[in-house]
């Protein structure tokens, strides 16, 4: 038996871009609509005895996609009521059972249109979820871990930085991961840092960018550079 274990659910936000508005009168009526739709899904996972993940790609790939033609101030607006939308749809599960994955896009490509973490961050730390997942080992954000360091995490959240590229064949050695975390551990204390993978391995049905055996070794290097980080973290 499990002792720990999640499951995702696209959130309010990343549902109203892929699915666009024909009936309701505001962008705002319409993703509470869905908030209030994908409540059932979230309750239902919750009831289970599971961590909800919610995936809320809107909050970053969305600048460089379906929010592209907004500037700055109104994206941030657009994604403000998007966590809006969220934190209702979450409103009777505890902040400890969810958390939410930040996402730039789980795509190989040059990512150089991708918003700066701290262009968002302050709107990000409103949601509810107790612990929020980072894109830590893509190489357009493996840097951004000083940016938190800097701006600082709000006492009750949590971080998951991912430590495993989930675009490439490349096996992480297990002092990579272990390196990657202990800077993370200049963040928040060692109680607060979980070890994650950027985004999924295979994002669309039928996905073979990363060969099966390959991720599993991954997932081997992701367990041993915990077990290094945590040794030298909490020393």
């Amino acid at each position: 038996k499990h002792k720990d274990i999640f499951t995702s659910a696209a959130s309010p936000g990343v549902v109203s871009f892929f699915f666009g508005n024909n009936f309701y009168p505001t962008r705002e009526e319409y993703v509470f609509a869905i908030a209030e739709a994908m409540r059932f899904e979230y309750e239902t996972i919750a009831a289970a005895g599971a961590t909800v993940q919610i995936d809320c790609p809107d909050l970053a790939m969305g600048r460089h996609s379906a929010y592209a033609k907004l500037d700055r101030d109104e994206f941030r607006a657009a994604i403000r009521t998007n966590i809006e939308a969220l934190n209702h749809a979450v409103r009777n599960i505890p902040a400890e059972q969810l958390r939410m994955h930040l996402c730039w896009g789980n795509y190989p490509g040059p990512h150089h249109h991708d918003i700066s973490i701290a262009d968002i961050i302050d709107i990000v730390w409103t949601a509810k979820p107790q612990t929020v997942l980072f894109e830590g080992a893509n190489p357009r954000h493996t840097h951004e871990w000083r940016v938190l360091k800097e701006l600082g995490v709000p006492k009750d959240k949590f971080i998951c930085p991912g430590v495993i590229e989930p675009q490439s064949n490349y096996i992480e050695h297990p002092e990579v991961v272990a390196d990657r975390l202990e800077r993370w551990g200049e963040v928040v204390e060692p109680d607060r840092l979980l070890a994650g993978v950027d985004c999924g391995f295979s994002i669309h049905v039928g996905s073979t960018t990363i060969d099966p055996d390959v991720v599993f070794a991954k997932l081997k290097s992701l367990a041993q550079g915990s077990e290094l980080a945590a040794k030298r973290l909490f020393k």
